[in-house]
């Protein structure tokens, strides 16, 4: 363990702005959702109809988990169900980052032969990622005991943070099973979505058993706010020991740089397919285009599903009617759930977008696209092969959510012929935001290298934003920051073309200028 402390710092100081960032905006959703609920529904029969709908709904079960009470820190905690699993997505690439990523870089090889124990760098990564799942715990559990019940709070307070730390173990159990970074990713993701779906068979089926195999379920087994339930812990702690253990035995087991699964060995020659830069990328981006389109297609018709079921819920309430009526009623509730969804979407796609970008600079990094420029292969030529997935990738992504969404509410409702270009056409208005981030990244890419991560932080703030923005009474002028805000609500509202353009505009700008200060500086 000689040398933890150091880099903890070190690690600490890399990510000083990233992990801030992501621990603060996860751990207010609860309080936002409770506080948006408690202000939409004036009366406890308001919220028992509400609760009753929600309830009566697969879709909605298997998308957030078990509602089990209908009072508003209840229904709060519940609606922000799916945050732990980006908690626990955080939390395991944050390991697998600070772990897998720096042997594979060769720079865990080159700070091991100095006065650095063997495992001091998985045991740095997991102190900052549980300081990280800590806090994002009592910042829930803060900001809900301040006017709920206490042992509500600290039940959810305790779900958010064990997730977030059963799934940073799991990164540390992946990071030792392969030799690249991006198969120790594929393996936690993969754990993390099997749990996910465990926790939704054992949720909406009879073989209830399948949500103990889910440490997301554990989280929502304590009953924040409904009957609190601690018997999860146990389970909780008897994970961690045993995924933590088996961590570091496999740590010693292996070769710095190596995985214990072994490489698969390619072909000898390589097939005349991969003779261009573009056929290279897309050999590099095709698995995770294809895990974003099927996830997102996936996650359209679930909420596809339940939209139709909550518009019947929300249609109850008179402020919404109210609301409606002072849009004019050119979007009906339908439109209005499935538009509000979709818009978070967008966000969500713009994190494919930039991980698509930013990958011109890994492969920078790891000294992969230098031997490349160094034949006859242009800078600009390579660079487009990356930009087609992180321009037309997140089309793609969203016309498959869009399709998702239309083929599951137009079946509920009838009209899948009317319902199914409405949809993929709101999704794919959500494309100029998208590109605005990917200009970003790249026009960072080419002008500041090192401060890629600010694309980053520029879309966990305007997530911020757009989550508690309104909530937090912010001025007009700072939530027009965030393109987001300048889309069109679609589908239902008014298709208003010039901010989509002057969106476009400015994502062109940006990536001409990026593509400008890649050709003119030094690689790497």
């Amino acid at each position: 363990m000689t040398g933890t402390g150091a880099l903890v710092r070190l690690i600490l100081r890399r990510d000083r702005l990233i992990i801030p960032l992501w621990v603060l905006l996860l751990a207010i959703m609860p309080i936002t959702q409770t506080s948006a609920l408690g202000g939409l529904y004036d009366t406890d029969a308001e919220l028992q109809a509400f609760a009753a709908s929600m309830r009566s709904t697969p879709a909605f079960t298997a998308l957030y988990g078990p509602l089990l009470d209908w009072h508003a820190p209840a229904l709060g905690v519940w609606r922000a169900g799916f945050v732990p699993v980006i908690l626990g997505m955080a939390c395991l690439l944050t390991v697998i980052r600070h772990t897998r990523v720096e042997e594979e870089s060769g720079r865990r090889e080159l700070i091991g032969s100095t006065v650095i124990g063997r495992n001091a760098g998985l045991t740095a990564a997991l102190v900052v990622t549980s300081i990280a799942a800590v806090l994002t715990g009592v910042i829930v559990f803060a900001t809900l005991a301040g006017s709920h019940p206490v042992a509500g709070a600290l039940a959810a307070g305790l779900g958010y943070m064990l997730v977030g730390l059963a799934f940073a173990v799991v990164g540390a159990v992946a990071a030792q099973l392969t030799e690249s970074a991006g198969g120790a990713r594929a393996i936690g993701l993969a754990a993390l979505g099997v749990a996910y779906l465990a926790r939704m068979a054992g949720d909406t089926s009879d073989a209830s058993w399948l949500s103990w195999l889910s440490p997301i379920a554990w989280g929502q087994k304590l009953r924040p706010f409904a009957s609190e339930d601690w018997s999860p812990l146990l389970v909780f702690a008897v994970f961690l020991a045993l995924a933590g253990y088996a961590a570091y035995v496999l740590s010693a087991r292996r070769d710095v740089g190596a995985g214990l699964l072994p490489p698969s060995l390619g072909p000898a020659s390589a097939p005349t397919s991969l003779a261009s830069p573009f056929a290279l990328a897309w050999r590099l981006h095709r698995g995770p285009l294809l895990a974003w389109s099927i996830a997102f297609a996936i996650f359209g018709m679930v909420i596809g599903s339940a939209a139709k079921a909550a518009t019947d819920a929300l249609g109850q309430n008179a402020e919404i009617r109210e609301m409606l009526a002072r849009l004019g009623g050119s979007a009906d509730l339908g439109d209005l759930f499935i538009a509000a969804l979709i818009s978070i979407f967008g966000l969500a796609v713009s994190g494919y977008a930039i991980q698509a970008a930013l990958r011109m600079r890994t492969e920078e990094t790891l000294t992969r696209a230098e031997p490349l420029l160094a034949t006859g292969v242009g800078r600009l030529e390579w660079a487009a092969g990356h930009l087609a997935f992180a321009l037309l990738g997140p089309a793609v992504v969203l016309a498959v959510s869009g399709a998702g969404v239309g083929l599951a509410y137009g079946g509920a409702t009838g009209d899948l012929a009317g319902q199914l270009p409405r949809t993929v056409g709101a999704a794919l208005a959500q494309l100029p935001a998208v590109w605005t981030l990917a200009g970003l990244a790249v026009a960072l890419f080419g002008l500041l290298p090192r401060a890629v991560s600010a694309a980053w932080v520029a879309l966990a703030a305007f997530l911020l934003l757009g989550q508690v923005g309104a909530l937090l009474d912010l001025p007009e002028a700072l939530l027009e920051v965030s393109p987001f805000s300048h889309l069109p609500m679609l589908p239902g509202g008014p298709a208003d073309l010039t901010p989509l353009a002057a969106m476009t505009a400015v994502a062109a700008v940006l990536t001409a200028a990026g593509l400008y200060g890649w050709r003119r500086r030094d690689v790497g």
